[in-house]
């Protein structure tokens, strides 16, 4: 497997560049305070130092400010290709995250509520970002459902999750990381709100058949759950069960093989290593 080198010249005057004083850059709701903003820049700041914190490639941690649990997002450090797409051609992972929280908002779908987010850049490299929105505790996430199949109003439930994501197409919104983690759930008696996090990759305009039922692909590995969010996606829609069934199922299947030949590839990668 080869990777990408840039000439030797050009090499030397990237890591030069590496080493200028990095630039801040941040932006905040607009309902946030100075005092606010002053404490939460010095927490991103020593970010580091924090203790805890979840995550391989991107770190999460959970800190109390005032009143308010935040979520902060460090986003792995990019690549050197990235480091220079990011600067200039390319909107961050956090600032993407951001700005699709609020879209969503203003679209009246859940998302927990955007905070801030900051870069730190060179003149010639991007470095590191952070996304911060506040900690939403949730009951499950859809994760549980593809696992606890005796959950509570388990059909409902899934159901329900089903007409949210319906919901999502029809207003133009095409969730790219669509995946069992990325939705939390949280319960009101006999009803369920949705969640999304994991924003960065997101598309919006009119979606047609086959981007719909492909946005299902990632969720499951389970036959009788994907016949279940088929059932529940033509009464949406009015569409024919077994076309979307024959489609979804079809999408899910090409999905896990793909995710498993890669699985394996990095797996006999490693060991050549």
């Amino acid at each position: 497997m080869c990777c990408f080198k840039f000439p030797v010249g050009i090499q030397n005057f990237i890591e030069q560049a590496y080493f200028i004083k990095m630039k801040e850059i941040k932006i905040f709701d607009k309902n946030l305070d100075s005092e606010f903003k002053s404490e939460l820049t010095k927490l991103i700041q020593n970010f580091d130092s924090i203790k805890g914190g979840e995550g391989d490639r991107n770190i999460i941690k959970i800190v109390k400010l005032k009143a308010s649990n935040l979520n902060i997002k460090a986003f792995k450090i990019p690549n050197i290709v990235n480091k220079i797409a990011y600067n200039f051609f390319r909107k961050s992972k956090a600032q993407r995250s951001f700005e699709y929280a609020n879209k969503l908002i203003a679209l009246k779908v859940g998302t927990p509520k955007p905070i801030a987010y900051f870069e730190y850049k060179s003149l010639f490299l991007f470095n590191k970002s952070f996304y911060v929105s506040e900690q939403l505790d949730c009951d499950l996430t859809y994760r549980e459902l593809t696992k606890k199949f005796d959950y509570p109003d388990y059909d409902e439930m899934l159901r329900a999750f089903t007409r949210f994501t319906y919901s999502l197409h029809k207003k133009g919104i095409h969730f790219l990381d669509h995946s069992p983690g990325n939705t939390l759930i949280k319960r009101h008696g006999d009803s369920y709100d949705f969640y999304l996090v994991d924003l960065n990759r997101m598309n919006f305009g009119i979606l047609d058949f086959e981007t719909r039922i492909k946005n299902f692909s990632r969720l499951t590995t389970h036959k009788f759950m994907v016949e279940t969010m088929s059932e529940e996606y033509a009464k949406c829609t009015g569409e024919d069960y077994n076309k979307i069934f024959n489609l979804m199922w079809r999408e899910t299947e090409e999905f896990q093989q793909k995710f498993h030949r890669k699985k394996r590839l990095k797996k006999k990668f490693k060991l050549k290593k």
